[in-house]
């Protein structure tokens, strides 16, 4: 596999996007995440100049969305600057538009601690605010205030959130891990809501969740074995997410992250999933595809060499499976919470002296 060609591929898309593309102008920084995360996992930062670094950086952060005082509860990310007006006409503000997006908000932090921001710059409180503010009833989450579907794809992203800022607030954990174990299907999967079909990706969401709030002792013995079983009954040379569907590409992290958190993935077939994987590969212009013989996409060449990295693909960063993030990135993300930790002991110590 040449990285080096994989990484001039994803960084083409932080200069340019094709106008294929034009469709996901309002999710940028979720190809921003597949791109900066991808040439990371490639261990290629050092193909981004350290102004390319900050220019990202600096993008990010005017994504960020901090709710006026006394105002709606909507702190977070968006995932685009198409409200952010340069000169707005007076009396024409859009600020009332602009709502933190958990998606966003989720690969927006992920960015920044990917390309070594010290998140200082984060509004914690803000964001943790946001995301208690669209939790519902059920223990789900939407993915903002208004006009969302509410699923355990944003049940996921609220507990990356959470786990990144190292703030759970007023998240009700335990509420949102009823809601996981009422998604639980009869085959043993995990549906995106209650009473659906059993889903590959939203089963690594719920098992994340469990695992980035700790609390996977929710999940019986029986349940686990189960998962596993169904899990595992997904390969078919790479892995497909539901049963009776082709195999897909980024199935090999949705499925195979999984199995990693549950400790299972030693008993899939290594070579059958990197046979499958190399095979949707595009060795002119980079990248990976759903199927072999079709276009690659960002999306598509992520997670499939984040499929890589879990088969130990020499070359590739070790990936954390439940941030979906590398280890190395997530060593740095910890010792940020150290250095929040200390602060916090230190100002506790100068308010009782």
């Amino acid at each position: 596999m040449n990285k080096r060609i994989h990484a001039k591929y994803f960084s083409r898309f932080l200069n340019l996007l094709p106008h294929r593309l034009s469709c996901h102008d309002s999710t940028r920084a979720t190809i921003a995440f597949f791109s900066v995360s991808g040439i990371d996992v490639l261990d290629s930062l050092d193909l981004l100049s350290e102004q390319s670094k900050q220019n990202i950086i600096d993008w990010i952060y005017g994504l960020q969305v901090i709710p006026k005082e006394g105002g709606v509860k909507c702190g977070g990310f968006q995932g685009c600057t198409a409200l952010n007006l340069l000169d707005p006409p007076e009396n024409c503000s859009t600020d009332d538009y602009k709502w933190g997006h958990l998606a966003m908000t989720y690969t927006c932090i992920a960015i920044l601690v990917i390309l070594g921001d010290d998140l200082s710059r984060l509004d914690r409180k803000a964001i943790v605010e946001g995301v208690k503010s669209v939790q519902k009833p059920d223990g789900s989450f939407s993915a903002s205030i208004e006009g969302n579907e509410f699923d355990m794809r944003f049940v996921y992203c609220a507990s990356c959130i959470c786990y990144m800022i190292n703030d759970w607030g007023d998240v009700d954990k335990e509420l949102m891990g009823r809601y996981i174990l009422s998604s639980i299907r009869y085959d043993g999967g995990v549906s995106q809501h209650i009473e659906n079909e059993s889903h590959g990706g939203t089963t690594f969401c719920a098992l994340a969740a469990l695992e980035l709030s700790d609390q996977m002792h929710l999940l019986t013995s029986k349940q686990l074995e189960k998962v596993k079983r169904w899990l595992l009954f997904r390969q078919d040379g790479g892995f497909q997410g539901r049963p009776n569907k082709p195999i897909d590409t980024c199935y090999s992290f949705w499925i195979g992250s999984a199995l990693k958190i549950i400790d299972a993935f030693e008993l899939s077939n290594f070579k059958e999933n990197r046979e499958y994987i190399l095979s949707c590969q595009d060795t002119i212009v980079g990248g990976f595809s759903k199927w072999s013989g079709t276009s690659s996409d960002p999306f598509h060449t992520y997670f499939g060499l984040c499929g890589l990295s879990f088969l130990r693909e020499p070359g590739l960063l070790e990936v954390m499976p439940s941030l979906n993030i590398s280890m190395r990135a997530h060593r740095r993300l910890k010792d940020i919470h150290t250095m929040w930790d200390l602060y916090a002991q230190a100002e506790v110590q100068l308010n009782i002296e």
